[in-house]
C-alpha cells in the first residue's frame, strides 16, 4: 500500500508506504525485482528494518475469522477532482477535496488511494487479480486502509475516468480538473470487512496500520486490468506471518 510522499507515516512509491520526506524515501531504491524486491527490503537500509523484523506485517492470508459486532464502518466520501499519478511503484490517486471515513467515533481523512497487481491480501486461499487501497490518517496519525479486493468480470464503468488517464511514465502527474469522482462509487454494496493490526505493505513497512480488508470482492474487466499491468508490472507483496494476532470480521452487513 502507498501513501503521498509529502504526508509523513504513508508510503509514496506503491502502497500505503512511508513516514519518510521524499528525501528520505529516495535514499534507497527499492522495488519489486529479485535484486531489490521484498525478500530483500530489510536489508537495503536500516529504515527498513520493519520489512524483515517486524511482526505485524501486512498483506497476511485472510482466514479463519472471528465473528464479532463491530462499529461500523462510515463513508463521507464526495465527488471530487483527481491527480492522478505513476510513482514509479504504483498508479496513486489524490482527491482534491476532503474525504473522510470514521470508525467508532474517529475521523480519517482520505489521503490517496493506488492499486496492486496481483492482490497482496488472500481470503481463503484465494488470490485475487488486484487490489485497491484506500489510506487515510486521522488527527493523531493513525492509518486506517481499507483494501478492496479485484477480480476479473463485468467492466467497472466507475474507474473509467482514471483508467482514460492512467499516467504511462514514471514521475508522471496528471491533474484531472473537467472531470470528478466519488471514490464511493469503485467500493462494493456490501462493506463487511476483515479487521486486524497490520503494516505499510511497501517499506519502511511501519506497523500500526489499521487494517478494513471488505470481504466483497468487486469486478474489473479484462481489459481494465491488462491497461494496468501494461504500465505497472507485478507490484505485490507476499502474504506475511500472522503471529498470533487476531483476524475479526463484522456480523453481518456494513453498508
Amino acid at each position: 500500500m502507498r501513501v503521498l510522499k509529502t504526508i509523513i507515516g504513508i508510503c509514496t512509491n506503491g502502497c500505503e508506504n512511508s513516514e519518510n520526506t521524499p528525501s528520505q524515501t529516495e535514499k534507497v531504491a527499492w522495488g519489486y525485482e529479485a535484486e531489490n524486491g521484498p525478500d530483500v527490503w530489510g536489508r537495503l537500509s536500516p529504515e527498513y528494518v520493519l520489512c524483515a523484523e517486524g511482526t505485524r506485517q501486512s498483506p497476511i492470508a485472510l482466514a479463519n475469522p472471528t465473528s464479532a459486532k463491530l462499529p461500523a464502518l462510515v463513508f463521507n466520501y464526495r465527488p471530487t477532482a483527481l491527480n492522478i499519478h505513476n510513482n514509479g511503484h504504483t498508479i496513486e490517486v489524490t482527491p482534491t477535496a476532503e474525504n473522510r471515513i470514521e470508525i467508532d467515533g474517529t475521523g480519517y481523512e482520505l489521503l490517496q488511494f493506488h492499486f496492486h497487481a496481483p492482490a497482496e491480501h488472500t481470503m481463503d486461499g484465494k488470490s485475487f487479480d488486484m487490489e485497491m487501497h484506500l489510506v487515510h490518517k486521522s488527527k493523531d496519525g493513525t492509518l486506517a486502509v481499507i483494501g478492496v479486493l479485484i477480480e476479473r468480470g463485468d467492466d467497472h464503468a466507475a474507474f473509467n475516468p482514471i483508467w482514460a488517464h492512467l499516467p504511462a511514465a514514471p514521475g508522471e502527474m496528471k491533474h484531472i480538473e473537467n472531470v470528478t469522482l466519488n471514490a464511493d462509487d469503485l467500493l462494493p454494496g456490501v462493506r463487511r470487512a476483515y479487521r486486524y493490526d497490520g503494516s505499510l505493505t511497501t517499506p519502511p513497512c511501519s506497523e500500526g496500520v489499521k487494517w478494513f480488508v471488505l470481504t466483497t470482492p468487486i469486478e474489473l474487466s479484462q481489459a481494465q486490468i491488462t491497461a494496468f499491468k501494461a504500465i505497472v508490472h507485478k507490484n505485490n507483496r507476499p502474504v506475511q506471518a500472522l503471529n498470533g494476532r487476531e483476524i475479526l470480521v463484522d456480523i453481518g452487513e456494513n453498508k
